[in-house]
């Protein structure tokens, strides 16, 4: 049995655990905060229980696999419910399209609003199924150490027919006409943190896991999956030990041996780090030891960082649904604002998420749960007078939307931007959602998984392969375990004797 670290219990490090412990090895996750799930932890407050960060939850078969994997299942941990409408998207002058939870309905929707738009749909939505399909099946699951890893005739083949050399932006207007359906549809590549024109055509794969999929929720919050990780992990041996940051990665003779805490040394066989890469990298390793410089990562592209708001309301709110995209402003200039001219945004787009409209259990009866989301650029400043600002101008738009006044009935408060990032995460310049899947930061161009000087050091998350979002996590994580397990698997030597380690 060898020993295993791990940095971080996010998604992606509590995936990592699971499968190295299933492994037979004996793994421990340290964590630097009082609770586990990373960006995905959550708190409660005046009897409001808010998720403080993911809150889609798309390409259930991801989650699925990961259960199935140990002979579980989802619903061994959590109810899944699909939320309907999927989500609403509000325009100007108060105009709404609700996206409903059948593709017949969807296809009546899009018909309504351009004509022969659903045959186009029901097109569009085939490709990305192909997409989802090669990409599943051939793609993801790749630790991605080189371009060779891909060489086969079925990647080859699939990649004739995914585009991947043409912008979304691109693709989408090959399709449609009405720039409603234009927006609808590039929506989803938001998430992957650039404009649609500098994400390849293949993430559509996108649009197919958010319309025909469907849109999900998990009764009790995000958090669920967080606590169903857990508890997986700690029935198969995994030690979990929070509010211990580490200080230090030692290395000697080209391994990791040890992990420097605040409490003392904790020896170790091997390391994956699932922290913030930049911050592993360049506050925690000897620069010899380091993967990439400081201006390999300020040529980066991040995706945006984000000013969110958990308001906790005293009424029911009516014209909200779970998921509401605001996109009531300047799509274009919004943009501009968070990638080629970096500041905060004249008059932003942004999210709410209201997650009692679905489950009764996030909020007191009669009340509301809200969670709204402004994206921004990472790296500019933040200053708390801003937020108030920011607070006031799109509660005023929610309002209107609504009809009725919310800022008088706020029980509960709380903001969260680029600082609470960087202090909580060691976020780099505050991001919220990692690097930007542009083409030049896919697959192989992505961060390394693996460190090249230090023989023992895995990484996994949001900075490295395959990237930022809930279900590429928990995919990082198993493919960085399924790389120690194979490093252990090779060396000769016995495991670590324990000597000179604190207890803590």
């Amino acid at each position: 049995m060898f020993k295993l670290s791990i940095i971080g219990s996010g998604f992606s490090g509590l995936s990592a655990a699971c499968f190295a412990a299933r492994a037979g090895h004996q793994v421990t996750v340290f964590e630097k905060n009082d609770t586990h799930g990373g960006r995905a932890r959550s708190f409660s407050d005046q009897g409001f229980l808010f998720d403080m960060g993911p809150s889609w939850y798309w390409m259930p078969d991801v989650f699925e696999k990961f259960f199935n994997s140990f002979g579980k299942s989802c619903s061994d941990y959590y109810q899944l419910v699909k939320t309907n409408p999927a989500f609403q998207v509000i325009y100007r002058d108060n105009e709404t399209i609700q996206i409903p939870n059948t593709l017949e309905e969807l296809y009546e929707v899009f018909e309504s609003i351009e004509e022969g738009s659903a045959k186009q749909l029901k097109k569009f939505l085939a490709e990305g199924e192909m997409k989802y399909k090669i990409a599943m099946e051939s793609l993801i699951y790749k630790p991605a150490f080189t371009p060779f890893e891909y060489a086969s005739y079925d990647v080859f083949k699939g990649a004739l027919h995914t585009d991947i050399l043409s912008s979304m932006s691109t693709y989408v207007r090959r399709f449609f006409k009405n720039e409603k359906l234009i927006s609808l549809m590039e929506f989803p590549v938001l998430f992957l943190g650039a404009l649609p024109e500098k994400i390849p055509a293949l993430y559509s794969l996108m649009n197919y896991a958010a319309f025909s999929m469907g849109t999900w929720y998990p009764l009790g919050g995000m958090c669920k999956i967080v606590e169903a990780m857990h508890e997986l992990g700690r029935s198969i041996g995994v030690e979990y030990k929070t509010q211990k940051e580490i200080k230090e990665i030692i290395v000697s003779n080209g391994k990791v041996n040890s992990l420097v805490t605040g409490e003392g040394f904790y020896n170790t066989d091997a390391l994956i780090a699932t922290g913030d890469y930049h911050h592993i990298e360049s506050r925690l390793l000897l620069e010899k030891y380091r993967n990439y410089s400081n201006q390999y990562w300020d040529e980066r592209t991040m995706a945006p960082s984000c000013l969110i708001f958990y308001l906790g309301i005293s009424k029911k709110i009516n014209g909200l649904v779970h998921h509401n995209l605001f996109f009531d402003a300047d799509f274009n200039k919004h943009a501009e604002e968070i990638y080629r001219r970096p500041q905060w945004p004249a008059d932003p787009l942004f999210y709410v998420c209201c997650p009692s409209k679905t489950d009764d259990s996030v909020a007191p009866n009669g009340m509301e749960n809200l969670f709204i989301l402004i994206p921004l650029a990472a790296g500019i400043k933040d200053e708390k007078a801003l937020h108030e600002i920011y607070f006031d101008k799109v509660i005023d738009r929610i309002e209107k939307k609504c009809g009725e006044k919310i800022k008088t009935h706020i029980l509960s408060k709380r903001s969260y931007c680029l600082q609470d990032f960087e202090k909580d995460y060691n976020a780099y310049k505050g991001n919220a959602y990692g690097l930007a899947n542009t083409l030049g930061q896919t697959a192989f161009m992505k961060p390394s998984m693996r460190n090249k000087k230090v023989k023992n050091l895995f990484y996994a998350g949001q900075l490295t392969v395959p990237g930022p979002g809930v279900p590429p996590a928990l995919i990082s994580g198993q493919i960085a375990a399924e790389q120690v397990i194979k490093y252990f698997g090779k060396t000769n030597r016995a495991p670590t004797p324990k000597r000179n380690e604190s207890t803590f």
